[in-house]
């Protein structure tokens, strides 16, 4: 688990950044990586978010795969049901059979 900024050093790091600073200048600054920086500002936004509910947070990964209904199922089959009929039917009158 990695360090906590104390109250002091929260304060800093936000007054830098409305000074326009930018994260490494501000790690350097207080004596911190540039990503230990960003990813305290990565969590207070994502915390201010949470707080106000009005976006719908992005799903990360990998999409989930969507459950179909039976009637879905059944009208899928159907279709690729007529396809095939239709593919054997240009086929025999390809071949001269019908």
């Amino acid at each position: 688990m990695g360090k906590h900024f104390t109250e002091w050093e929260r304060g800093e790091i936000e007054r830098l950044n409305q000074e326009g600073m930018s994260h490494r200048a501000i790690g350097e600054e207080l004596g911190y990586e540039r990503m230990q920086i960003k990813e305290y500002f990565h969590r207070l936004y994502r915390k201010e978010r949470a707080g106000t509910q009005l976006e719908i947070p992005k799903r990360k990964g990998r999409p989930r795969k969507t459950l179909i209904s039976t009637e879905q199922a059944q009208e899928l089959r159907i279709r690729e049901l007529e396809r095939e009929v239709e593919l054997l039917r240009s086929f025999l009158h390809a071949c001269g059979r019908r």
